[in-house]
């Protein structure tokens, strides 16, 4: 047992599906719905087993970590051009934000890290690799863990074989180059490959806002059963009508104790 296994450990209890609500977004999308009042967002989100945001919003997330059963603190090290989508930019350069030391003192446990690679460019992509090892290595080094986030270039989600196959092959790098764990796309009812070839913790994304509530609960059940080790979901919490009791619901289903539908009913979602 060491730093990394410990802090890794309370955020993905062996057994049990864990929820990571994140509040990144401003980074890359400015104050968008849900997000304008970072402070009052926060606060709804106790109930979270983790929270991700950048490093330098921590000191806006009010009462969120204080306490006994607050959320684990997961901060974004670096700044990724391909998520800024209302500007369209394409190329993913990836650089680093803020150093894992500057992250763990200003109050994170745990760090994620992006990786896009297939941009078009040998070179970009050796630059994107670059970028994410040595933050591997500074995590390494301070015994916090390191979750990669393997996202696509654009455009790449509409060819559902090749997108499957770029996951798939994309969160093995992303471990051999160091994560402890991986939040990445759901891949459908192949996912499983995904899991299967990748031998640590895996965490699916919810993407965009989906029309009904249910549809999110629905999108973490079936990774769930695929094998994921939980989700992490960002616009589907803090856009729901009741965040507090879509969590709940949420956590309901990834932990394996109600199915979407009755954790839809329970909990008076749409």
């Amino acid at each position: 047992m060491n730093g990394r296994a410990i802090r890794l450990g309370r955020l993905l209890p062996p057994g049990e599906g864990s929820v990571i609500v994140a509040i990144d977004h401003g980074q890359t999308f400015g104050p968008m719905q849900g997000l304008q009042d970072l402070t009052a967002a926060a606060e709804r989100l106790k109930e979270a087993n983790g929270v991700l945001l950048a490093p330098q919003m921590i000191r806006f997330s009010g009462s969120l970590f204080q306490g006994r059963d607050r959320p684990t603190v997961i901060a974004r090290l670096n700044w990724n051009t391909i998520h800024c989508e209302s500007w369209h930019y394409q190329q993913a350069h990836i650089v680093k934000a803020m150093s894992v030391r500057a992250a763990v003192a200003a109050g994170a446990e745990v760090v994620l890290a992006s990786l896009v690679l297939r941009t078009g460019s040998e070179e970009q992509d050796a630059r994107n690799v670059e970028v994410f090892a040595q933050l591997a290595e500074e995590s390494y080094d301070l015994g916090i863990p390191l979750i990669g986030e393997v996202f696509p270039i654009g455009g790449l989600r509409d060819r559902p074989d090749e997108f499957h196959d770029y996951i798939r092959k994309a969160c093995r790098i992303v471990c051999e180059l160091g994560a402890d764990a991986i939040k990445t796309f759901y891949t459908d009812e192949r996912f499983a490959q995904v899991v299967e070839g990748t031998p640590i913790p895996i965490l699916a994304l919810g993407a965009e806002k989906t029309e009904r509530e249910i549809d999110a609960l629905e999108l973490a059940h079936r990774a769930v059963q695929a094998g994921a080790r939980g989700v992490v979901f960002g616009r589907n919490v803090l856009q729901a009508r009741d965040p507090v009791q879509f969590l709940r619901a949420l956590k309901k289903v990834v932990q394996g104790k109600l199915s979407p539908s009755r954790a839809a009913d329970k909990y008076e979602l749409r």
